[in-house]
């Protein structure tokens, strides 16, 4: 018995430690390759280089606002690239809003390798470039969908922008570790914590929440938790059966732009401020 103890015991900390230091691989699921805007449908985009503190020089789509509209500044999730969001942006821009969609580093032909830090720093170039641009923060909606909700609510955090919208949000990804992975003691193994629900308090800007009702992926429960924890004004949507994968289809999308719509009445009148 005490053998089989000693190698349970021996196996249970070898896959601890695999787990710890692979931990990345099982965080970020990147597509390397290089797209540009038509391919993926979007022939009215420009593809734009976005430099980030630490030097190196991000590619992103951008197209900028029609008449008054905001702009959307779109945080993907951990899989893909942007390329997969082109049904979202395609969405978007034809209501006439501005999109901008960075490639984080690691991501869609960028060099360098994703962590917490390394997309933190992408997000405030990506918000820098818009604002040298000539784009107000006022005029600018942070959009983060599941891992990039934590790199909206820690921009969100620092600048009030216009609104900030999240879809599929958590209070922390060790939060969402630990439910996948009840076995493991990964609140003390994660580097990368992306945690939202230390700042959120912080943020003052208009909060919109989506989630999916059945999101296999990061619980509804989590994206509760984290919208009680926000300030005031806010909103929260259920997507009732939506998962992970399917939630802009099955109504978020549809959400976003409800709200957006009563937060910014389309003005197309000439010199209207």
């Amino acid at each position: 018995m005490l053998r089989l103890v000693i190698i349970a015991l021996g196996t249970y900390a070898a896959l601890v430690l695999i787990m710890y230091l692979g931990q990345r691989h099982f965080t970020y699921f990147p597509d390397r390759t290089r797209y540009d805007p038509a391919t993926a449908g979007l022939p009215d985009f420009e593809e734009v280089q976005i430099e980030t503190a630490d030097g190196l020089s991000l590619i992103a789509w951008y197209k900028p606002a029609a008449d008054n509209r905001v702009t959307i500044l779109l945080f993907q999730g951990n899989a893909g690239s942007i390329a997969n969001r082109a049904f979202k942006a395609r969405a978007f821009a034809d209501r006439g809003y501005g999109m901008l969609m960075p490639n984080y580093r690691g991501y869609g032909g960028n060099k360098g390798k994703p962590d917490e830090a390394g997309l933190q720093e992408d997000g405030r170039a990506a918000l820098g470039y818009l604002l040298n641009a000539g784009v107000p923060l006022q005029k600018i909606v942070l959009y983060g969908e599941s891992l990039g909700s934590g790199v909206a609510v820690a921009l969100a955090e620092t600048n009030n922008v216009a609104a900030l919208v999240l879809e599929a949000p958590y209070t922390s990804l060790p939060d969402v570790a630990a439910k996948a992975y009840p076995w493991l003691p990964v609140r003390f193994l994660m580097k990368d914590r992306f945690a939202s629900i230390e700042r959120i308090g912080e943020v003052n800007s208009p909060l919109l929440v989506v989630h999916g009702s059945d999101d296999e992926v990061i619980p509804v429960v989590l994206g509760q938790e984290l919208f009680a924890a926000a300030n005031e004004p806010k909103r929260l949507v259920i997507i009732s059966g939506a998962h992970h994968n399917d939630i802009f289809d099955l109504g978020s999308g549809a959400a976003i732009f409800d709200y957006l719509d009563e937060l910014f009445p389309e003005d197309r009148s000439p010199g209207t401020p």
